[in-house]
């Protein structure tokens, strides 16, 4: 079987994840010797993760504090400086350590940027306090003080993307990966096999699987032993459990549960697994749901998660928006001089107008204009329908693009290739039609066929760059592009929005996709 998915965000959806199959693994196939007893399997060299991350973010955290901090209170003529700088890094590592953001489980998990936010505006507040509790007089400024914190949030919302990438090259390559065995009912084993095999930015590599009953698995996965469909005898399923982790080398358990894996039998299997040194992981269905969002509770004994809706929380719409028309705003000041050398040479290279306006439609399917400067022939949406049976058969979707497009012209080529052609879109920003970040604005007849799902795609402000922008872009397949945006729209947050753009300039150096 082959591994297909898309490529790596955020996240967010990321590349290819193999799993260990009878025709070929897509990774190495793991140690399948048989641990001692049902000890905990001995991890080989390269499951781990690096061991430089906790060491590397601690030095960080401490260094980005506490040298900045001591700096500013020697320049305040503080007494005891350093000691004064110690103290403000260990208070701040204090915080970070109670947050569990050491933790192995943890580092490089996530991107860590709105994490790193909340945490240095925990401990701002406490200094905050502390400075208002101390002796003003004699003590130090607090709004020097405060600012010397700016270089800790700065390298700690730095480290964590760093640590993140690099772990997520290191699973592209099988490493810093735990085997898991995957027990549930077949369709339910299938499905998550399936999207486990979709991406690597994940912990998992799936070694053998325990269907319940005797329905052959569509997944292609060692089948290690079966649990009967109807049992009163849970001791039974903990035991056929632990053989099958026993012959698969299995570290963790990954159960699905349905209407034949019940929560008893979960319960059994949990208390033999745990028994044995072996960690048990629940995958209750939900899928493309950000880890912020979901929330565990208990009520009446039973096992809560609760999914919130996205980013409402902080008043990040808000601040979306505001960062938005503020972006808008700057970029079309700063760019002024390259938008009108665009704008002349785009009249001189060919016939035509200088900026191509065109319908599309925006957050709820509302219709607005936006605009491009113009990188085809004058008369290209008459030449459209000509074309659109020879695009069908390149591009599998709603939407229209062609790799060769005839009605493009030499300038625009490149323009397009560098994404130039998409600055007049800071003005929709700036009126509101738009956002910086967000999914591409589809065209009315596009919209027309949209199914119900793909309407989803129109919950949010369309954006001048985003997932789709990142990740390959004209490359990608409409399924590919669609599973992108409802990501987006489903997770979204500032910080995504952040990483989204930092990302797009990496994106527009290479120029894959842009045709």
């Amino acid at each position: 079987m082959r591994d297909v998915g898309m490529s790596e965000s955020a996240g967010e959806p990321g590349t290819v994840q193999g799993v260990v199959e009878e025709d070929g693994p897509a990774r190495p196939r793991p140690d399948r010797s048989r641990p001692k007893g049902l000890e905990r399997p001995k991890r080989q060299p390269g499951d781990g993760k690096a061991r430089w991350y906790r060491p590397l973010t601690v030095v960080t955290d401490t260094c980005g504090i506490g040298v900045p901090l001591a700096a500013a209170l020697e320049a305040d003529a503080q007494e005891m400086p350093v000691v004064g700088g110690l103290v403000g890094a260990g208070v701040w590592a204090a915080v970070r350590a109670m947050r569990g953001r050491y933790a192995e489980q943890r580092l490089g998990e996530s991107w860590g940027v709105l994490a790193a936010v909340r945490d240095w505006v925990l401990f701002a507040g406490l200094l905050a306090l502390a400075l208002v509790l101390s002796d003003l007089e004699n003590g130090p400024r607090p709004t020097p003080a405060l600012v010397a914190l700016v270089p800790g949030l700065l390298l700690t919302a730095t480290v964590a993307p760093l640590t993140r990438l690099h772990l997520n090259r290191q699973r592209r390559e099988a490493r810093a990966v735990r085997r898991a065995l995957v027990v549930g009912e077949p369709a339910s084993v299938d499905q998550v096999v399936g999207r486990l095999a979709s991406r690597t930015d994940h912990p998992y590599v799936v070694v053998g699987a325990v269907p319940v009953g005797f329905q052959a698995l569509g997944c292609g996965m060692p089948v290690m032993d079966r649990l009967t469909p109807l049992t009163s005898d849970h001791s039974q399923d903990a035991d056929v459990v632990l053989r099958a982790v026993e012959a698969s080398g299995a570290e963790v358990a990954l159960v699905v549960p349905g209407l034949r894996m019940t929560g008893e039998r979960l319960r059994h299997v949990s208390w033999a697994l745990h028994g044995a040194g072996l960690q048990l992981a629940v995958v209750p269905g939900l899928a493309e749901v950000a880890e912020a969002r979901v929330r565990p509770s208990s009520a009446a004994g039973l096992t809560v998660l609760q999914v919130a809706p996205p980013a409402q929380e902080f008043g990040q719409p808000w601040l979306k928006s505001l960062l938005d028309r503020t972006g808008a705003l700057l970029g079309l000041m700063a760019l002024a001089p390259l938008l009108g050398g665009l704008a002349l040479a785009v009249r001189c290279s060919s016939p035509g107008p200088v900026f191509h306006r065109q319908t599309r439609c925006g957050q709820g399917g509302r219709p607005f204009t936006m605009w491009k400067f113009r990188t085809m022939v004058a008369d290209a949406e008459a030449r459209r329908a000509e074309l659109a049976p020879d695009a069908a058969g390149r591009h599998n979707g709603r939407m229209f693009k062609m790799r060769r497009d005839p009605r493009v012209t030499r300038l625009g080529a490149v323009l397009r290739r560098l994404s130039l052609d998409e600055l007049p879109q800071l003005f929709n920003v700036l009126l509101g039609d738009m956002s910086l970040i967000g999914p591409r604005p589809p065209l009315p007849d596009e919209v027309a066929r949209y199914s119900r799902t793909e309407h989803r795609r129109l919950a949010v402000k369309p954006g001048m760059t985003g997932l789709w922008q990142v990740s390959g872009r004209s490359d990608l397949s409409w399924d590919e592009t669609v599973a992108l945006d409802l990501w987006y729209v489903d997770n979204w947050s500032v910080a995504a929005d952040v990483l989204i753009m930092t990302r797009t300039l990496r994106a527009v150096v290479d120029g894959r996709g842009a045709y």
